[in-house]
């Protein structure tokens, strides 16, 4: 518990230096405390300690959690999504992160609109052409967010990126600050029923200078409770 609770704090000094470096206040930027492979005893010590988001990145994860650990905190969903995790997905998350299709669009619109709930969610931007990472292409990217605005049960309020590992943080700044760009074109063309008051960047190596960039979401994980278990 001290550890993680340790651990937790310092993370959080951390994220509001950036902020101050960066002229903006602490709390703009939120923390998605990510529980991918994290034991349930150490979760509920991370909730204890006083994290405010848990992130998971699959679905079925994320459902064995929710129904032990409830619902005390908001959960987000920060990994790739199949289509055919879409409707579990909608009652388990209270925000998506990974949006990267139309098709996945439409089907959380479907299923959000089954459940009289209106989703919300992030479009992840691949801004790389990584085989390994998930997201829409940059030049498809104008057309899927204009797309979502005809859904009325999905709610697109941001963007998400997941640039490639650098051992210097500094090299991931250009696609966060790209991330940030396109988040501006997007706001200048006032899309309806697109909000664009969030930008999910950073993890525990590189979050800093996220948050230099315009961070609001930083997803972290190994800063707050260690290595994941391995085997």
């Amino acid at each position: 518990m001290a550890e993680i609770k340790k651990r937790l704090g310092e993370v959080k000094q951390r994220m509001a230096a950036a902020a101050r470096r960066a002229g903006r206040g602490p709390d703009e930027i939120q923390l998605v405390a990510i529980s991918k492979g994290i034991p349930l005893p150490q979760i509920r010590e991370g909730l204890e300690a006083g994290i405010p988001i848990l992130g998971e990145n699959r679905v079925q994860e994320a459902r064995e959690k929710i129904a032990v650990l409830g619902r005390p905190v908001s959960w987000h969903m920060v990994g790739h999504l199949q289509t055919n995790k879409a409707k579990l997905a909608v009652e388990l998350f209270d925000l998506i992160h990974s949006l990267d299709s139309l098709r996945l669009a439409r089907e959380l619109d479907r299923h959000g609109q089954a459940a009289g709930k209106v989703v919300r969610a992030f479009v992840q931007v691949k801004l790389v052409p990584e085989e390994t990472k998930s997201g829409v292409e940059e030049a498809d990217f104008f057309s899927l967010v204009e797309a979502t605005s005809e859904l009325s049960n999905l709610k697109v309020e941001g963007l998400m990126v997941l640039p490639p590992f650098f051992r210097d943080p500094e090299e991931s700044r250009p696609f966060f600050r790209r991330l940030r760009e396109l988040r501006d074109h997007l706001r200048e063309r006032a899309i309806p029923n697109v909000g664009m008051q969030h930008l999910s960047m950073g993890m525990s190596h590189d979050f800093e200078v996220a948050i230099e960039e315009g961070a609001t979401l930083v997803r972290i994980g190994t800063a707050i409770f260690g290595p994941r278990p391995t085997g």
